[in-house]
């Protein structure tokens, strides 16, 4: 009985998971799109930086006990989530963020958060 109750949360864990990686993945589409200096190229690329953005959001959770959402936590989770934005694009090629470009993704992707279901940083 106890099996059952451990194999669901962790179906249920890696079903959320799915569906964060596929609302972050969308929310970086549409905000490549709107924003200028920031440029995701080709939706390998998009999965990527939605998993790399995640992995690094949820490493400064963890260290710094914030919370990157970029309205979330006001100033400092926006300027996180900037910062997360900028750093990303070291590790993802097809990536290019300019700072300014990581600012207003900031912006856009705080807004389309508030908007979507799902939590995308």
């Amino acid at each position: 009985m106890e099996n059952k109750k451990e194999n669901k949360g962790t179906v249920s864990n890696l079903i959320s998971l799915i569906i964060r990686l596929v609302v972050t993945s969308i929310i970086l589409s549409i905000t490549s799109f709107l924003t200028p200096g920031f440029v995701i190229v080709g939706l390998r690329t998009v999965i990527l930086a939605a998993i790399v953005i995640s992995l690094i959001d949820y490493a400064a959770e963890r260290i710094m006990g914030v919370d990157a959402s970029p309205f979330g936590k006001g100033l400092k989770g926006f300027v996180i989530a900037a910062i997360i934005l900028f750093v990303a694009q070291y590790i993802v090629p097809g990536m290019t963020v300019s700072i300014i470009g990581a600012i207003l993704a900031s912006i856009v992707i705080g807004i389309l958060d508030a908007i979507l279901p799902g939590r995308a940083m």
